[in-house]
């Protein structure tokens, strides 16, 4: 099967679920089971591992796609995917097979970086390890906030203050669900993406030092380096594959839906029309940004921190207003289950408020757009 054809039958068993999985808040099993044997869960990582070596470009077209079918099943393909390319980027020692495995499907992943004490601002976190006497072994204890596919994902990437002890300096260790002291807090119930299984967690665990990913301290770098970069694509991804879901439910009504007492379409109504266009032409400058900044990704040249920052922030901000005025032109329609707006609606504001959020990245592209330090 090519990954177009394993693709296609990911996104029609995660379309298929999607309205379940939305109303009873569950784990989207049938569709991330299908990803596990599509081969996509390796889809930017090596080919000499079992990855199908693909880019920064191929991801935002795999999870855009998914995100129109599911945006449950998308945030936890991304989640995954920015956990590999951690790992990739910096193997931990004690793991030498995990790429492997989680590139052939066998492991899911995950990221845990924020805190209920540093909160959105995910660079900083507030635990922190404590070496060993030994040098050989981490204790580290810490409250994870919103880790997509808590308790599902068989490995977690987690960060923590460094156990260096300077301020400011961040480890990251890869956790398998089977360590003795990973325990789920609370079930996520969330007005969007109810799926996705974003519960706090508590991590109160003894690692073996070789469980850390890079040299002691190298953990910032990395999120700011590796992770930030293939995650805010794919964020920004979502945001543009759920308005991509409400701009064709919107056209497909008004098109067909008639006012039968002056015997035309909605689509008759310059108003509808209008609102139609502002969807679709805001729907289609958004998507050349983030194929944009995809390639910016791909050859980085000076554009590309800009790129980085900006994307997710203004995709999330596109998919709000898109979202929104789909909701307007199909009015009752969307605002019941009749169609797939109103969740859609729902999920597309997850975005703007997940770590880092819109309002951080839009201070952050100011400040390097005007020469000032981020941090």
């Amino acid at each position: 099967m090519s990954s177009t054809e394993a693709l296609n039958h990911v996104v029609s068993v995660a379309e298929a679920n999607a309205d379940y999985v939305d109303a009873e808040g569950t784990f989207p099993t049938a569709a991330v089971d299908a990803l596990r044997r599509s081969g996509l869960l390796g889809l930017v990582l090596p080919e000499e591992i079992g990855g199908l070596g693909a880019g920064p470009r191929d991801l935002v077209d795999v999870v855009g796609t998914l995100a129109a079918a599911c945006g449950s099943t998308a945030m936890i393909y991304l989640m995954h995917t920015a956990a590999t390319v951690c790992v990739a980027a910096a193997p931990p020692p004690g793991a030498p097979e995990l790429l492997s495995v989680m590139a052939s499907g066998e492991a899911l992943g995950t990221l845990a970086f924020s805190e209920r004490g540093s909160r959105s601002h995910f660079w900083a976190p507030v635990s922190a390890g404590v070496l060993s006497d030994d040098g050989n072994a981490v204790k580290l204890r810490a409250d994870k906030s919103w880790v997509t596919s808590a308790d599902y994902a068989d490995v977690y990437v987690v960060s923590a203050g460094s156990t260096s002890g300077v301020a400011g300096e961040v480890d990251l260790f890869a956790l398998p669900k089977s360590v003795d002291g990973l325990s789920v807090v609370a079930p996520f119930t969330g007005m969007g993406l109810r799926g996705n299984a974003s519960s706090p967690m508590t991590i109160d665990a003894t690692l073996p030092v070789t469980a850390r990913l890079g040299a002691e301290a190298a953990g910032f770098g990395l999120l700011m380096e590796t992770v930030l970069p293939w995650f805010n694509l794919g964020n920004a991804a979502v945001s543009l594959g759920l308005a991509s879901a409400a701009y064709s439910a919107a056209v497909s009504h008004v098109s067909g839906a008639r006012l039968e007492h002056r015997d035309e379409a909605l689509s008759a109504l310059p108003t509808i029309r209008a609102q139609i266009a502002r969807m679709g032409t805001t729907l289609a400058a958004q998507r050349a940004y983030l194929h944009s900044a995809a390639a910016s990704v791909s050859a980085p040249n000076e554009e590309t921190l800009n790129h980085v920052l900006g994307v997710k922030a203004s995709a999330n901000d596109a998919a709000l207003a898109i979202t929104e005025s789909a909701m307007r032109v199909c009015g009752g329609a969307a605002f019941s289950k009749h169609l797939p707006i109103e969740r859609v609606f729902r999920d597309a504001r997850a975005g703007a408020v997940m770590a880092p959020t819109a309002d951080v990245l839009y201070d952050f592209y100011g400040k390097a757009a005007t020469g000032l330090p981020l941090f």
